[in-house]
């Protein structure tokens, strides 16, 4: 719902305050090429793209791609390609941005802004930075606008969710997981741990408490966190303790990493079937961390080798 003439500019002006106004070239506005990882994992990004989504800077109003943009889908992260914001919610606020009002569960965390008057939003999952969340407008029954840079976002015609697991080697799990119709991406790293941006050869010291995990991006409209959980549970054995086959170490445990409460649930009631049927199953819940992709030599290993997995294959448990 548009405001009037002057509830914009007022709005563009209360925007702009503080943050850095970035004038875009006709290449940066264009739609992103698919995103290539940088030497940390993340996606590579343009001078521009990194002025805003890393340094906090702003792009000029109504230059932005995805203004006007009116596709069913999901906009994800352009840096980590986390899931942010369904179409559903996406309106149009009149300010110059794109406008939504909601997000997708625990994808956007809230903080101060150094301003001191508005309240900043970040991916959830890279730290990346979106724009504001403004409430109390009355622009749609949410009372609510999240303010976001185009730059900082791309868009995937699919509703896609995201779901965590660990079970001994990721290649193994990731290969297994992206053969799933209605899995949209798996990409191997590391989760729960206590250092920023671990590198492999630290991980398997067991130092950093983090576990090879994968990242699934998958279309909710065609597969259910509960299936995916279910095959997770048939593809690695969750009897085994920091290890699995021949892989030893707490950097191999059986692990989940919920992003919702609904996504617990399915997962206790797994376990609580597999331990009726007799299984010791040692698989522990966690919330889900930040997310740290792993090194390029390790995504789509086996696809890329020819090889099969070493350590994990389809049993089935239900």
């Amino acid at each position: 719902m548009k405001g009037n003439a002057s509830i914009c500019i007022a709005i563009l002006a209360i925007v702009l305050l503080g943050c850095t106004d970035i004038s875009q070239s006709t290449d940066a506005l264009a739609v992103p090429s698919p995103a290539i990882p940088g030497g940390n994992g993340w996606n590579s990004l343009t001078p521009e793209e990194s002025a805003v989504i890393e340094q906090c800077g702003t792009e000029r109003p109504f230059s932005g791609k995805f203004v006007n943009h009116k596709a069913n889908g999901t906009y994800t992260c352009r840096k980590c390609g986390a899931p942010l914001f369904s179409s559903q919610t996406k309106f149009d606020s009149g300010s110059g941005w794109p406008a939504f009002d909601g997000t997708l569960t625990n994808s956007v965390r809230e903080l101060p802004d150094p301003d001191g008057r508005r309240t900043e939003i970040r991916c959830a999952r890279c730290d990346g930075h979106l724009g504001h969340v403004f409430r109390g407008e009355r622009m749609t029954p949410q009372n609510t606008r999240h303010c976001v840079n185009s730059v900082s976002m791309d868009f995937v015609s699919q509703s896609l969710e995201e779901a965590y697991f660990a079970g001994g080697c990721f290649w193994g799990v990731e290969y297994l997981l992206e053969k799933m119709d209605g899995v949209h991406d798996v990409v191997s790293g590391y989760m729960g741990g206590t250092v920023s941006n671990p590198a492999y050869r630290a991980v398997i010291t067991g130092k950093t408490g983090h576990a090879e995990a994968v990242r699934v991006y998958y279309d909710s409209s065609k597969i259910s966190y509960r299936q995916l959980a279910k095959m997770f549970f048939e593809i690695h054995d969750p009897t085994q303790i920091d290890r699995q086959g021949p892989d030893v170490g707490n950097q191999y445990r059986s692990a989940i990493f919920v992003t919702t409460p609904e996504q617990r649930t399915v997962v206790e009631e797994l376990i609580q079937t597999l331990k009726g049927k007799g299984l010791k199953v040692v698989t522990t819940i966690h919330p889900a961390q930040a997310f740290w992709p792993a090194e390029r030599y390790h995504q789509d290993y086996y696809v890329r080798t020819g090889k099969e997995p070493y350590c994990h294959g389809y049993v089935k448990r239900f």
